[in-house]
């Protein structure tokens, strides 16, 4: 049991502390795709902390467990017969019945999410598609006869780009290009899915800070991200005055505008001049940041029994 408690421990010691630290992190230097790798691995790593511990409660003097409607008799013979049934059983149940509940919930609002943003863009695509004109991707771009510099990128299959023809007539080629590169990479980062995903956890366990936190960073490291490859593709000065001249206004709300999120902060990320890491080095440090946001909620379980340990044996 001393083992469950601790992993169940660990989940939510990183739970409540890992917001803060990720928080600090400055993004004016640091590459947004490990900050967006770092923030949902977490999340799945407190998931995956949390059920073994609850596995582990599951498994009276940690042999080889009992099934689980074995258990459930037992409890309940206890009951009937008056005494309380074994801690380690009746918490394991319990917290089995929280990951059922957890579940379940995700699932209904990861569907409900999906089915609803599926709709918002078939009715907006649909209005667009009759007022704006098209230029063949990949991805397809729409084109509004607005005198307004505005763009946006809607997810699904496919994504598209909408542009105003504002773009053109109030910024250079570069900077229009550096807008369009910008929406292209929320659509190849699937950025759009990353933020879904966040809102979905969020949802399913609104009172943990990692997950309530979590959809809000994500927006902003997704503009971050899709600013870095703007920048590796037309340059940092493209890039600031694209920021600066793009309106947001009436971009969708299940869209990622261009400035969308955290202008300042990018526009400060952009003056600092921070190199694009190449390929194979954000791969590895993407892969580094994984196995450790999944492996902390673990390392904390065990330093918690560890010291638990000490402790008893003083």
């Amino acid at each position: 049991m001393t083992i469950a408690v601790a992993l169940l421990a660990g989940a939510l010691a990183v739970g409540w502390l890992v917001p803060g630290v990720l928080r600090r992190a400055d993004l004016r230097r640091r590459d947004p795709l490990l900050l967006i790798v770092a923030w949902l691995i977490s999340m799945a790593g407190v998931v995956l902390a949390a059920a073994a511990g609850v596995l582990l409660l599951l498994t009276p003097g940690h042999g080889a467990g009992a099934p689980l409607l074995v258990l459930i008799d037992r409890c309940w013979s206890a009951v009937q017969h008056g005494s309380p049934p074994r801690v380690e059983e009746f918490a394991g149940l319990l917290g089995l019945a929280l990951l059922g509940a957890f579940a379940v919930r995700l699932v209904v609002v990861s569907s409900r999410g999906a089915r609803r943003r599926a709709r918002k863009r078939q009715e907006n695509l649909s209005l667009l598609r009759l007022a704006a004109r098209k230029e063949t991707g990949p991805p397809d771009t729409l084109w509004l006869a607005h005198d307004r510099p505005l763009a946006f990128s809607m997810a699904g299959r496919p994504g598209v780009v909408v542009a105003t023809e504002g773009l053109t007539r109030h910024l250079d080629d570069h900077a229009v290009a550096a807008v369009l590169t910008h929406e292209q990479a929320h659509l190849a980062g699937r950025h759009h899915l990353l933020v879904a995903t966040a809102d979905a956890l969020r949802a399913a366990l609104p009172f943990v800070p990692l997950f309530t936190q979590a959809p809000r960073a994500i927006r902003e490291l997704a503009e971050l991200a899709a600013d870095t490859a703007a920048v590796r593709h037309c340059g940092p000065a493209a890039v600031r005055t694209a920021l600066q001249k793009v309106s947001s206004h009436g971009a969708p709300s299940a869209s990622l505008a261009m400035a969308q999120e955290a202008v300042d902060l990018r526009l400060a990320r952009l003056r600092h001049g921070s190199v694009p890491p190449g390929g194979l080095r954000r791969a590895i440090s993407c892969g580094i940041t994984g196995v450790t946001a999944a492996a902390l909620p673990f390392l904390t379980g065990a330093v918690l029994l560890l010291l638990i340990t000490l402790v008893s044996c003083r």
